[in-house]
């Protein structure tokens, strides 16, 4: 049985080839299937689109990547993996709940009771740590939809936690004041899934068939065993066209339900006019409630651009882009493992806070995965994560919040690799990324500054400079002294810093 990483599905040639596929394959939308508006599924109609200010404001969204699958504490994946013998999940599953022919990710769905989940503290939190807007997970590959969903029976208020989490989330986001999103993930569940109805190849269950060959739960596992659609190694989406009506009719009722004001899918946009049928129906909604546009839609692009003429917010998963994109784009990210995984490795605050300025300072926005238990409780590395966060932004979020891109994102000797899942990179106080609002300019170092900060780029006489410095100051201490020559600004930089992690000056030009 061959198996794809995430990794290798969503950057590689795989990418590329569904992409391909999705589109040549996917059926017109009959005529009235969607209520009409300003926009339709055609990419004239979606080229128009503008993203929000609330969107180009915001820089920062908190995004609880939270479900079934957080029950195991071993990552993302654990119900594809599960079902695949030699990786590390199958071999939990196997010693903790059972053989998958008998014991499958069905019954892991009963153990998600979400029993130490508190919303409105968690939400309260985000807002502290500077998030502008909350996503929650609508249904994750899984096919597990976390709303009160018509037309699935495997849902959160029917079984697991018993409760409605997209519209308790909802609630505590629009309470708290913060922006609400959805994410989708059900298009590339129906190829993403079919490990399920394999089995062993070696005793002492030979051939026994896993438990997603029971038909009694092919609306779980997906019917899809034999059919011409699943082609695994070709495509992240399948083509089949009945699928495609299927995931068109359920996340048209989570957008109808929960009126979202963000809606993100994880790969490229699904099957071609479909998807963007359903995309122009999240955008009219948001103009019919509104009078206005204020909705957004977010998807993979590996950077061919091509998206962006459909009306769509580029979204890269785990990394950057390179310079300043003149178009708002989203990273999206974790602090550990995408569901709770208690091997994982997390990333620190200063990890993070130096991501986020590397992020606004070429156009972009950060949605951060802040990872939960799947008992709803948060483990030691989020809880300080977002003590830590709330602490810098109380000082220093105006460098963040409502600002933009300054003539040039930054400077200094390291710069991250651009493109998806390649995140990492180790900044030092030299390193320096920049953000203006009005005219102010803020100068971020992304490590912490001893000493003198030098500011190259704005050395008297250079264009970017736009006249003399007559002021600094450095967030949460005040005036600090400075000296503007040929070859840089010269800031003196007190010895006791007001916070931990990335420094900033606010510079006044005359």
């Amino acid at each position: 049985m061959t198996t794809f990483s995430k990794r290798e599905i969503l950057s590689g040639p795989l990418a590329a080839l569904g992409v391909g596929a999705l589109v040549r394959a996917a059926p017109a939308i009959a005529a009235g299937a969607l209520p009409r508006g300003q926009f339709d599924s055609t990419h004239e109609s979606l080229s128009t689109y503008n993203p929000p200010e609330w969107f180009k404001d915001a820089k920062f969204g908190i995004w609880a990547h939270w479900g079934p699958q957080a029950v195991p504490a071993r990552g993302d994946w654990y119900a594809r993996w599960m079902y695949v013998p030699g990786h590390p999940h199958y071999e939990h599953h196997l010693k903790t709940y059972g053989h998958p022919s008998e014991r499958g990710y069905k019954d892991i769905i009963p153990l998600w009771t979400a029993e130490r989940w508190d919303p409105e503290a968690l939400m309260a939190r985000y807002a502290k740590a500077g998030a502008k807007y909350f996503v929650s997970m609508g249904v994750h590959h899984d096919n597990f939809d976390l709303w009160n969903s018509k037309h699935n029976r495997w849902n959160a208020v029917a079984m697991g936690p018993k409760r409605d989490v997209v519209g308790t989330w909802r609630t505590a986001a629009k309470r708290h004041g913060l922006r609400f999103g959805v994410s989708e993930h059900l298009g590339a569940s129906h190829n993403w899934w079919y490990p399920n109805h394999g089995y062993d190849q070696f005793w002492p269950k030979l051939g026994i068939p896993y438990d997603g060959a029971n038909p009694a739960y092919a609306d779980l596992y997906h019917d899809n065993r034999t059919e011409p659609y699943l082609d695994t190694k070709a495509s992240w989406y399948t083509t089949n066209p009945a699928y495609h009506q299927l995931w068109l009719k359920r996340i048209r009722d989570l957008v109808d339900g929960y009126q979202p004001d963000l809606l993100y899918s994880d790969g490229g946009l699904p099957f071609g006019e479909v998807g963007r049928s359903l995309v122009a129906h999240l955008y009219n909604s948001s103009i019919a409630r509104s009078g206005r546009l204020e909705a957004v839609y977010n998807c993979k692009d590996s950077g061919t651009g091509e998206f962006f003429k459909e009306g769509m917010v580029q979204d890269v998963e785990r990394g950057v882009l390179k310079g300043i994109n003149p178009l708002p784009w989203q990273t999206d990210t974790s602090n550990g493992d995408w569901f709770h995984n208690e091997n994982e490795t997390y990333k620190t605050s200063n990890q993070i806070v130096t991501m986020l300025a590397d992020i606004v300072s070429k156009n972009g926005n950060m949605l951060l995965n802040v990872v939960l238990r799947g008992d709803g409780s948060l483990p030691p590395e989020s809880d300080s994560l977002l003590t830590d966060l709330a602490a810098w932004m109380a000082v220093n979020g105006e460098a963040i919040h409502g600002t933009r891109p300054w003539t040039q994102y930054g400077e200094g000797p390291t710069e991250a690799v651009e493109g998806m899942f390649k995140e990492k990179a180790d900044y030092s106080p030299r390193d320096i990324r920049f953000t203006t609002k009005g005219k102010t300019l803020y100068a971020i170092t992304l490590g912490e500054p001893r000493g003198v900060t030098e500011i190259a780029a704005l050395r008297s006489g250079t264009p970017q400079a736009r006249g003399r410095v007559v002021g600094v100051d450095l967030l949460g201490a005040g005036p600090v002294r400075f000296r503007q020559t040929a070859t840089a600004l010269s800031i003196d930089v007190p010895a006791r810093l007001p916070t931990r992690h990335a420094s900033v000056f606010r510079i006044h030009q005359a």
